[in-house]
């Protein structure tokens, strides 16, 4: 089985298991802690996809880094990254980590 689909199974029943005990934490009824937990998914599955279309009709892109620069390797640079650009006060998440002594 690959990753993905195994991830996706896993989390579908972590999903269930957190609905069924909301539900039962909030009503006290086994019966509808299991109705809501498993109705509840598949409404949510539904609401994804149209809130996916709604963002694909959107046009809206990749957001970019708040420091209003491009990260990576620059041509230019021979592969090194400038920090001049970086807003002060921010740290260069894309930096590589100090090497252990």
């Amino acid at each position: 089985m690959n990753r993905v689909l195994l991830k996706t199974i896993t989390y579908g029943l972590m999903h269930l298991t957190v609905a069924v005990a909301v539900a039962f934490a909030l009503t006290r009824d086994w019966r509808v802690a299991l109705a809501v937990g498993v109705v509840e998914p598949v409404v949510q599955t539904f609401a994804f996809a149209i809130h996916e279309r709604l963002w694909s009709r959107a046009g809206v892109g990749p957001v970019a880094p708040i420091c209003g620069h491009t990260h990576g390797a620059s041509a230019s640079s021979g592969g090194a990254r400038s920090q001049a650009n970086h807003a002060p006060g921010l740290p260069d998440l894309y930096a590589s980590p100090p090497a252990l002594r």
